[in-house]
């Protein structure tokens, strides 16, 4: 796991940054971007209840293969940062310039987890995802069938 001084040194970079800066962030740094982004789809009701931080846990350690441990350490560096954090682009241009469109879109399908995994969606939730997607070169077509596509998956498991 990436060192809390690198972390914050690699942020940093970014808010005064550039594209080739945000670029050159390792693998750990754009965990730690979309884990935010997963932080902060997940408050934007007022709520960050245990079905969506089960939901969190899960798709982190399942999309970037970490072990408890990491996605504990993940998950608190993440939450310290999007509490700390002004907005949400510094952590939107690292993934738009870090990740190639196939990953950009499972970023997508993660947020699309989260926000849907307690049963509601609110039109914040829904427009925060939008701007993201936008802000990260995922098209509307493609965040639409992320959405359906986990929408699909958690009617399945409830069934």
């Amino acid at each position: 796991m990436a060192s809390t001084n690198r972390v914050t040194r690699w942020l940093e970079s970014l808010r005064g940054g550039s594209a080739a800066e945000a670029a050159s962030a390792a693998p750990d740094d754009l965990h730690l971007a979309a884990a935010i982004l997963l932080i902060e789809a997940a408050h934007l009701d007022g709520e960050f209840d245990a079905t969506e931080q089960t939901t969190v846990r899960r798709v982190l350690a399942e999309k970037f293969a970490l072990t408890a441990d990491e996605t504990t350490s993940l998950i608190e560096m993440a939450e310290s940062r999007q509490q700390d954090a002004v907005e949400i682009s510094t952590f939107t241009r690292a993934i738009k310039e870090g990740y190639p469109s196939e990953r950009r879109v499972e970023v997508i399908e993660m947020l699309w987890e989260v926000v849907l995994a307690d049963g509601e969606l609110h039109a914040y939730e829904a427009n925060l995802l939008r701007r993201i997607g936008g802000l990260i070169y995922v098209s509307d077509r493609e965040n639409g069938e992320a959405r359906q596509r986990v929408a699909e998956r958690l009617q399945g498991s409830s069934d």
